[in-house]
């Protein structure tokens, strides 16, 4: 990705506060305000590095493969401590394309041939550099390749749900999948249902 230059904005500092699963650090920056004033401005940022998601589709029987696992911070904010979500993953130097597909086989047990990717999105563009690419990709139930479920030894016990395609749409609207990449992914499902589905 091109490096953008605003002149607006200039960094004088950068400290790191602390270096572990995540990288977090203190920015000092200079910015020129819209009333000519110029403010220094201090902000942390979150970087895990970049992530990948992917809405699995069976066409046939019009329905969406998703995920759900424990998310501590969504358990710390009062809501489920499991998360109904789409296949996602960290891309740990690899492409997003790659990335993906061993996510979705890791976590799900299908093999996914030709994801489509759809966009990129920042998803907490205010604190977190985590960009995200989206894919679709069509799989068939019936043909599993692995178990899914994780990486045991990354603490992961994830499980498979294969729901059809409106009822997932309508878990939006109750709250039971009320995961952000996941809501964006079901919507793009809506809008260009006829492509996908028929």
């Amino acid at each position: 990705m091109s490096m953008h230059h605003d002149p607006r904005v200039r960094i004088i500092g950068r400290r790191t506060l602390w270096d572990g699963f995540i990288h977090l650090e203190e920015v000092t920056l200079e910015q020129d305000m819209s009333n000519g004033v110029t403010a220094t401005l201090k902000r942390e940022v979150h970087d895990h590095g970049s992530a990948a998601t992917i809405l699995l589709v069976d066409t046939r029987r019009q329905s969406v493969v998703l995920v759900r696992q424990l998310r501590v911070p969504v358990l710390l904010q009062g809501g489920p401590a499991y998360m109904i979500e789409a296949v996602a993953g960290l891309l740990d130097d690899d492409t997003p394309e790659i990335a993906i597909a061993r996510e979705a086989l890791e976590e799900t047990g299908y093999h996914v041939e030709g994801a489509t990717h759809l966009f990129d999105a920042y998803m907490s563009p205010g604190a977190i550099t985590e960009r995200t690419s989206f894919f679709v990709g069509c799989i068939d139930i019936s043909e599993k390749r692995g178990d899914g479920g994780g990486l045991a030894h990354e603490g992961e016990d994830i499980e498979v749900l294969e729901i059809p395609l409106d009822e997932a749409l309508a878990m939006i609207a109750t709250g039971e999948i009320c995961d952000a990449k996941t809501i964006m992914l079901l919507q793009w499902a809506r809008l260009n249902r006829h492509e996908l589905i028929g």
